[in-house]
Parts: structure tokens; sequence; C-alpha cells
């Protein structure tokens, strides 16, 4: 990696992402693949892109990252939330609309732990009155 680029690490669940941003063309490496390939939901490349479109960077940076752990969903928060923090990192002056969009918030809510006497975390068996 050159000097130039700007490591990052984004969480959501249990998804960690690694991130490596760099000025370039706008090609993305997702876990050896592109973005459109890892991520095929339309929905989820387009939350993954909201820092670059919110802050008009869109094509301007190579974007290479490792994710590891966690679902799709999740994943894609933890390189959504990597992406804003390099973008921060990269201009200062993003920070201000990145935060009005809340994109540099760390989203907290994982799944609710397993409850002793109960099926699911909130879940209850099935009542019978006799």
């Amino acid at each position: 990696m050159s000097e130039s680029t700007i490591h990052t690490i984004g969480r959501r669940k249990e998804a960690v992402c690694r991130l490596y941003i760099s000025a370039g063309s706008g090609k993305w490496d997702v876990n050896g693949r592109t973005l459109g390939d890892y991520f095929p939901r339309p929905a989820l490349v387009s939350a993954i892109q909201q820092p670059f479109t919110a802050t008009d960077t869109l094509g301007r940076f190579d974007v290479k990252a490792n994710i590891d752990g966690g679902g799709s969903t999740g994943q894609a928060g933890a390189l959504r939330l990597a992406v804003a923090r390099a973008l921060v990192k990269m201009d200062e002056g993003h920070r201000v609309k990145l935060r009005d969009l809340g994109l540099l918030t760390r989203d907290s809510r994982a799944v609710e732990r397993k409850k002793p006497g109960r099926p699911k975390a909130r879940k209850r068996f099935q009542f019978s009155k006799r």
C-alpha cells in the first residue's frame, strides 16, 4: 500500500470490515471480488455507496475491503461505516455532511441473547390454561 492509502475499520452486528482506500478510478475489491458480485442486492450496494454520493466523490477512489463475520446486511453496514470514516480521514470537511446523515455513527444494535426458560430471547412457550 502506498503512502496515500487510508486504513479504517467499520463494524456492524458481528461483521468487521478492514478498508484501504486510495485515490483512483472507482475500482472496488471486496474480498477479491467486485462490489456487485459480493453484494448482489442493489439496495445494499446503494447503501454502501451512500457516503460517496453524499460527498460527491463517487468514482474518485479505489477501495479494497476485507470483510469477515456476520451476514450480508451486517457486512454492508460495516463497509458503509468504514467508507464514511475513510472519507473523513481524507478530508475533514466531509465530517459535517456525513454526521448529519448519520453515516459516522456505529449501529450498536445486536442480537439479543436467549433467556433461560424460553425458546428465544422474548418468545414464550405456548400457554395452556388446562
